[in-house]
């Protein structure tokens, strides 16, 4: 970034998206830009990026030296894997977020060499690592993540106008995972009321005081995993029925599309009308990490060609089977997606009145 501030931070990377050739290049290239970005596009916002390392090790224990049999690094972060699956699908995506240090600089060479659209506002301090461990003997999956860099007020602006800026003209913004450090807690609340005001359909899948605070601006749909909405209700439902009773209370609240993912039980989608359970296909399992990034992909896709909640639903429980059967966070492939959609069940649930 430049030492004068975030203004010449801006002016810097605009200068280098401008493409050679003189003033017809520039313009037949905000023309495209305008032309690919109309109504289309699907924005994902990862504040949180990371190096992602998955390393596989058999009979993985504590206190002893390792050497895994496989490894993959590559760039991550919720929204990042959503639109890694996205592009997969055939979706126009457009990744945000920060990447700072060396770990920064491999983040955004990463997203090149995959010939993912992004735009990264840069940080002072380090990117992030995530580290998974997957047992294959044991059938487990640890993970070890870092807290990621604290974001200084002025890169929080500069990243605040990018996302505002590109609003226009886009279809849906997911906001998924972590905030990091510097970053208000209200943030995703923020940027909701502020994607609603330009017309744009939001999605929140988050935890913690993030996703409570997002859930009370009413995004169009909302996407905790078990675990992530036991937490939001203060209690661990067992029962599908019991999940969407719970799952009301926030339909009714203004939520447009309750999500559940639940893993290898499937999941869950409710809304004021109707309500619908999958289940997952017999599959062979690898890895979780990503599925649920992969399932949200998944339920944007059935959303953009006009399939309803039941079929979107199918959609999204069979890319995040897809995902559990490959090797790193969202490299499922497209045809297996659609296969996979073919034997996802789906039932329809009958919706009760939530008690408040």
């Amino acid at each position: 970034m430049l030492t004068s501030g975030r203004s010449g931070a801006i002016l810097l990377r605009l200068m280098a998206a401008l493409p050679d050739g003189g003033p017809e290049a520039v313009i037949r290239h905000f023309a495209h830009r305008r032309q690919r970005r109309s109504y289309t596009l699907i924005l994902t916002v990862t504040l949180n990026t990371a190096v992602d390392k998955t390393y596989t090790i058999p009979a993985f224990t504590l206190d002893r030296v390792h050497r895994p049999t496989d490894w993959r690094i590559v760039p991550g972060g919720k929204g990042i894997n959503v639109s890694r699956v996205l592009r997969t699908l055939g979706m126009d995506t457009l990744a945000l977020g920060f990447a700072g240090g060396h770990n920064g600089g491999y983040i955004r060479e990463g997203l090149v060499a995959e010939g993912m659209p992004h735009e990264l506002v840069a940080t002072r301090e380090e990117s992030r690592v995530c580290i998974t461990v997957i047992d294959p003997d044991n059938g487990t999956q640890t993970e070890i993540n870092e807290n990621g860099p604290t974001i200084s007020q002025s890169e929080f602006w500069e990243f605040d106008s990018l996302l505002k800026s590109h609003l226009a003209g886009a279809e849906a913004l997911v906001l998924s995972g972590s905030i990091p450090p510097g970053i208000p807690d209200d943030v995703y609340a923020r940027w909701i009321t502020a994607a609603r005001e330009a017309g744009v359909w939001v999605l929140l899948d988050s935890s913690g005081i993030a996703m409570s605070s997002g859930m009370k601006a009413c995004p169009d749909a909302a996407k905790p995993n078990r675990r992530e909405f036991a937490e939001l209700i203060g209690e661990d439902p067992f029962t599908a029925d019991e999940i969407a009773e719970r799952a009301g209370r926030f339909v009714d609240n203004g939520i447009g599309t309750m999500l559940v993912s639940m893993g290898r039980a499937g999941a869950l989608g409710l809304t004021r009308d109707e309500g619908f359970v999958s289940r997952s296909p017999d599959i062979d399992f690898v890895s979780a990490v990503g599925s649920g990034d992969a399932f949200v992909a998944g339920f944007l896709f059935a959303r953009h060609h006009g399939y309803e909640l039941g079929e979107a639903l199918r959609y999204g429980t069979a890319a995040g089977a897809a995902n559990a059967m490959s090797y790193g966070a969202g490299f499922c492939s497209g045809e297996c997606i659609r296969t996979l959609a073919q034997q996802v069940e789906v039932q329809r649930i009958t919706r009760k009145e939530s008690s408040q």
